[in-house]
This record gives C-alpha cells, sequence and structure tokens, in this order.
C-alpha cells in the first residue's frame, strides 16, 4: 500500500471523519518520495537544460549522490506500465510543444539512467513533460496527482469505517541501550 493511502486508512482507523483521513493523506503525498515526485523530476529536467546536457548531467547526479526522482518503483521491477502511456503521450505532444523539447530531455535522461544504473522511469518521470506541455505550472503537479487518488482514498476510508480497527504498526527501538540508574537515597 502506497504511504498517502496507509496514512488514510491509520487516521481512519482512528475513528477520524472522512475530511481528517483525506487531509492527512494529502500531507502523506506532498514529499518528493511520493506526489510530489513528478515535481522533482521536471526540476531535474529542467536542470539538464537539453538533451544533449542530460547524460553529463545526470553523471555529475550520480557522482554527487543526488537523488534521481522518477526512477525505480518498490513494485515495479520493470518499465512501469504507467511510464509506458505516459512517454508515448509525451512523445506524441512533443510534436507541436515547441522549446525546450521536455520530451526529448526527458528520454535522454530515462536513457542515461537506464545505462549508469540500470533503473526504469516510474509515472513519475513523463508525467512532468506532459503536465507542462498541457500548459500545468510545477507548482500545480502534486495537487493534480492528489485530485485523481481522492476516490479512492475515500473508499478505503469507507471500508475501514465498515469493519474498523485501528491500525499499530509495530516499530523496533534502535536507541541507546539499557543503562543502569543510581539507585535513589532517601533524603
Amino acid at each position: 500500500m502506497n504511504a498517502s493511502t496507509f496514512t488514510a486508512r491509520v487516521v481512519a482507523g482512528t475513528a477520524a471523519d472522512l475530511t481528517a483521513s483525506v487531509t492527512a493523506a494529502i500531507a502523506a503525498l506532498g514529499g518528493p518520495l511520493h506526489g510530489g515526485a513528478s515535481e522533482a523530476a521536471m526540476q531535474i529536467c529542467e536542470g539538464l537544460g537539453s538533451p544533449e546536457g542530460a547524460p553529463d548531467g545526470v553523471r555529475g547526479m550520480l557522482e554527487r549522490k543526488e537523488k534521481l526522482y522518477g526512477f525505480g518503483h518498490p513494485l515495479y521491477r520493470a518499465y512501469d506500465p504507467r511510464a509506458t502511456i505516459l512517454k508515448r503521450l509525451s512523445h506524441e505532444l512533443s510534436k507541436n510543444g515547441g522549446e525546450p523539447n521536455w520530451y526529448a530531455i526527458t528520454e535522454a535522461t530515462e536513457r542515461t539512467v537506464s545505462k549508469e544504473k540500470g533503473l526504469y522511469p516510474n509515472v513519475d518521470l513523463y508525467s512532468g513533460s506532459v503536465y507542462r506541455y498541457l500548459g500545468i505550472p510545477k507548482h500545480l503537479f502534486t495537487p493534480l496527482f492528489a485530485a485523481s487518488r481522492v476516490a479512492g482514498w475515500a473508499a478505503h476510508v469507507v471500508e475501514q469505517h465498515l469493519n474498523n480497527r485501528i491500525i499499530r504498526p509495530s516499530a523496533q527501538y534502535v536507541g541507546v541501550p539499557r543503562r543502569s540508574f543510581p539507585a535513589r537515597t532517601p533524603s
């Protein structure tokens, strides 16, 4: 289960209402490791500037151990099927998209990451160029993604409420080991 959906269910499990549960899901979606990844991937492509600059730019990011947003997925070990569709749409839109050619930059980024790291794109890599071709400002990428998930979150919340049990993920303490405390002296 992805982070935002899990968050909605955890909050719903406390018997919180739909509004609170969906609001929590939106908050979980906001980071670049989840819903904000398309915005972060587009920012990388903007920084690369051109298809010709992508290979050296990507290699520089790898040398500096910077995060490459838009690649890899915990469930899709090969090519994310959503990325296949978005790549095709980005290519079609690029024909009348003007410059810079976001598809060409994104595709050059994909080729370089594949060659250097063996990683496949996820839904976030090509969604940025598609959104850009559609005239959607970058700061609205994550809210648009959130809007598409509200129905699913709501369904999870309703399901959680129907047979509710509080969700208590387990955790393991990894801090300082037990230590002795001085005996208390009576006063």
